[in-house]
């Protein structure tokens, strides 16, 4: 597997002010403003820099230029305006220029600027984190992976040091977290779990976590291995909290918690409800149970709505009044009146990993965190279920909400502007599928005729879907009778069709510009299906498969044969599959390995067992991209060893620990 080398500077701590995807793009500014002149000097830079947006939108020539001269003279260096200037020193400018163009627009570096991790990635360069929020977590991860084997010997973290960031750094951390938030999304016999880890099983792990963590709706955009490696606090922090609160609002649906039907009156509304993000529901449930008491405004947010912490004292009278304290509502210190709230809590038994002061402070990840927690730990709502037939899903039900999850997150994977919750609902509006397909295929959108949003009048949405669907087109999708309408109408079926269709476009597309030896012709699913069949017959391997809706793919084998073909370090290990459980357990170790060499997929274990057409196509293709972005050399090492497949069958009574060991030796 090739390494990842990203750019490094030899100034640890400027390093640390910058992500590797930032220091990139900072990079190839700073070779583009060289070659202009064949040189870059101090003096050039106050006006060079302009085009960098924050800089030459707040800051004119002038002050730059000023604040330059400040920055050398603060720092008692001599340096003539006309030497020529590195790299290192060219971030130093960067940052002094930064830092006072976000001054003037109000940016952020105030105490509350960390909390914006649950809906993107953190690509500010003014990165402070929150030391109450890194101490909740470091208490959430004491409490769920205590007693997990490999792990009890690292903990418990002390959340006052900066421990938690040295211990994320082998990328177990991560992978457990994950499992704990969305059991059975790694098979643990894919993490490398060895004492002491080489760089190679490091950054196998990082990868294997940070393609989980995509998976199951994680951000993770511009956030790569390189910045857990180095233990870059506000990266690991952000994608720790995505992963605590997919945890925490595992619940917060129809399915696990069919009682919150209780929160609507009739089926068209529970639909309604059941296209929310979980957030969402959580503040309905909340003022659902506030409207039991006396108190009498609406709860908008996890954040100054909750500041006096009055809707706490009422919202926990009305779930436990057996523990409730008459004086907690008459106080009129804020702060004291957090703390009685906190000790209702207590009493109750509920955990709770935040302070009175972030109650006060409005800390909107913490406060979110702790309604969690009281609604996990006793919801007030009826055991007795409404008798809504709504609420049993048929086996198409089942296969939409399958499908609508992969898009989903796919979609959200390819850095849009907007974070989605619901494809059907959150996608009507045309503005996120022409960003995606601008994605996939770059400068095919016609922006001028977009409408950005909000966008308020219907006809509007209805232009940029019909933009979509003459894309659609112009990129040969099959939309027969197909309209924007359509879309914008949220016909499910139809929505599910296109993604599916633009998702597979994208695959293929990859895989043309990749395969030096197709000279731009286009790749088929033919090709697909060829180039798997004989990877796995060229390696010895035993099987083979007709086509990607073949039953025979259901046990997982073709799959295991595939990947020890295409990376002979993989020595996989499967359980013998006469049992249904057994071909899950098979499934799951096939997307575990697969995002362990770094395919981004976003299948489930049951899409392998039931042969979703669909989901063999992407991961056969995605296992055919991986293999052909390798470097030469190390394609011809692995056409070298494909001698003998490396598939080792495990029965059932022999599932020992030793088969979770690492995977890839």
């Amino acid at each position: 597997m090739s390494g990842y080398v990203g750019v490094v500077v030899s100034d640890p701590s400027l390093q640390n002010q910058f992500t590797q995807v930032e220091l990139r793009s900072l990079k190839n500014q700073f070779m583009s403003m060289r070659r202009e002149s064949g040189s870059l000097t101090l003096r050039d830079l106050a006006s060079k820099m302009s085009r960098l947006k924050l800089i030459g939108d707040n800051l004119t020539e002038d002050e730059r230029a000023s604040l330059i001269q400040d920055l050398y003279a603060n720092n008692n260096t001599s340096f003539d305006d006309d030497d020529d200037i590195d790299f290192e020193s060219f971030l130093k400018v960067y940052l002094k220029l930064q830092a006072e163009a976000s001054a003037r627009t109000g940016g952020s570096g105030g105490k509350n600027s960390s909390s914006a991790f649950l809906k993107a990635a953190t690509t500010t360069l003014l990165h402070t984190i929150s030391e109450s929020e890194k101490a909740s977590y470091v208490a959430h991860i004491n409490n769920y992976l205590a007693d997990d084997p490999f792990m009890k010997n690292c903990l418990p973290i002390d959340p006052l040091s900066n421990d938690l960031f040295e211990t994320a750094k082998d990328g177990v951390l991560i992978c457990k977290l994950i499992n704990v938030a969305v059991p059975g999304t790694i098979d643990e016999r894919a993490i490398n779990t060895k004492r002491v880890l080489n760089p190679w099983e490091r950054n196998e792990n990082h990868t294997l976590g940070l393609n989980s963590a995509k998976a199951i709706g994680c951000t993770v955009v511009n956030i790569g291995t390189q910045d857990f490696i180095e233990g870059r606090r506000h990266l690991v922090l952000g994608v720790i909290s995505q992963i605590i609160k997919i945890q925490l609002l595992a619940d917060l649906n129809l399915k696990k918690t069919p009682q919150l039907v209780e929160l609507v009156d009739d089926s068209k509304d529970v639909e309604e409800l059941m296209s929310l993000p979980p957030e969402k529901i959580l503040l309905r449930w909340m003022n659902f149970q506030l409207k039991k008491s006396t108190y009498k405004k609406i709860v908008s947010n996890f954040s100054t709505d909750i500041k006096d912490a009055e809707a706490y004292a009422h919202l926990l009278n009305v779930l436990a009044p057996e523990h409730s304290n008459p004086s907690t509502l008459t106080v009129k210190d804020l702060f004291t009146r957090a703390k009685l709230v906190l000790e209702h809590a207590d009493r109750m038994g509920c955990k709770r990993y935040l302070t009175a002061r972030d109650i006060v402070e409005g800390s909107p990840n913490l406060n979110l965190g702790f309604v969690a927690h009281i609604f996990q730990h006793r919801n007030g709502l009826s055991t007795q279920t409404k008798q809504i037939s709504f609420l049993e899903t048929s086996p198409d039900d089942a296969q939409i909400s399958r499908e609508e999850r992969v898009f989903r997150f796919w979609i959200n994977s390819l850095g849009n502007s907007s974070y989605i919750d619901n494809v059907f609902e959150d996608l009507r509006n045309g503005w996120i599928l022409l960003e995606s397909l601008d994605k996939v295929s770059p400068g095919i959108v016609n922006w001028k005729c977009a409408n950005k949003p909000p966008i308020k009048l219907p006809f509007r949405k209805v232009e940029n879907c019909n933009q979509v669907v003459k894309i659609g087109k112009q990129l040969k999708f099959s939309l027969v009778n197909v309209a924007g309408n359509d879309i914008v109408q949220g016909n499910k079926k139809l929505i599910l069709a296109y993604l599916w269709q633009l998702m597979r476009c994208n695959m293929l597309q990859l895989l043309k510009d990749l395969r030096s030896h197709s000279h731009g012709k286009e790749i088929r699913d033919a090709d697909i299906l060829e180039w798997a069949n004989s990877k796995v017959r060229n390696s010895g391997g035993q099987n083979q498969m007709n086509s990607f809706k073949d039953k025979s793919l259901s046990d997982g084998v073709f799959f295991l044969e595939l990947l020890s073909a295409v990376q002979p370090r993989v020595h996989v290990k499967l359980f013998f599959f006469d049992a249904d459980e057994e071909k899950k357990m098979n499934a799951t170790y096939i997307i575990s390995i697969a995002r362990k060499m770094g395919c981004s997929i976003f299948l489930l274990p049951e899409d392998i067992t039931e042969v979703n057409q669909k989901m063999m196509l992407t991961l056969t293709a995605s296992i055919m991209y991986w293999y052909l972005k390798q470097p030469v050399q190390e394609k011809l090492s692995i056409s070298d060893s494909e001698t003998g497949s490396q598939v080792e069958t495990i029965s059932n009574s022999t599932t020992d620990d030793s088969a979770s060991e690492s995977s890839i030796e």
